[in-house]
């Protein structure tokens, strides 16, 4: 995460940028399963035990990193999440949703049209409102491990825009 501490700051340069990556115990997992396909190989000898262990490991690793691969980017005026792109200028105030408020987002309150970069052990979020009126996604929830970096650098991009650039 490095929101920016310069006005100066180019606008293609990322006022915020995170990687939601995966925790360190799912890769402990992933050793696990590779171990796992080493010694289902294991009784056809030493050289398919390795083969196993490795072809295990490679799958479950690019299975975690995959998973771990989505960023949250407040860049050249747009929100950028996973493959969603949207203008800063289409959305509302974001919300810092505490840990309890985001389980909540996450569960009960969640309306099926919304566009959700969740990830569930992640405690924090930010959720926006969408008020671009051809968008039929009333809004985004983000997962964050810094909430209110990621709302602030968002507000900063929309004080920074001139007020007739709010059509998407």
């Amino acid at each position: 995460m490095q929101p920016s501490a310069s006005a100066s700051v180019p606008a293609s340069a990322p006022r915020y940028d995170e990687r939601l990556t995966a925790p360190r115990s799912w890769w402990l997992l992933a050793a696990l399963v590779a171990v796992s396909g080493g010694l289902i190989m294991l009784p056809l000898g030493t050289l398919p035990m390795l083969g196993g262990l490795i072809v295990a490991g490679a799958l479950a690793s690019m299975a975690v990193s995959s998973y771990g691969s989505a960023r949250v980017r407040v860049v050249a005026g747009s929100l950028v999440a996973g493959d969603a792109r949207i203008p800063v200028s289409a959305l509302g105030e974001p919300e810092v949703l505490d840990a309890e408020e985001a389980r909540a987002w996450r569960t009960h309150k969640a309306d099926t049209r919304a566009y959700m970069l969740m990830r569930g052990y992640i405690p924090g979020a930010v959720r926006v409102e969408v008020t671009d009126p051809a968008d039929p996604t009333p809004y985004v929830y983000l997962s964050s491990r810094d909430p209110e970096a990621l709302a602030a650098a968002l507000t900063d991009v929309r004080a920074a825009q001139p007020e007739g650039s709010g059509k998407a």
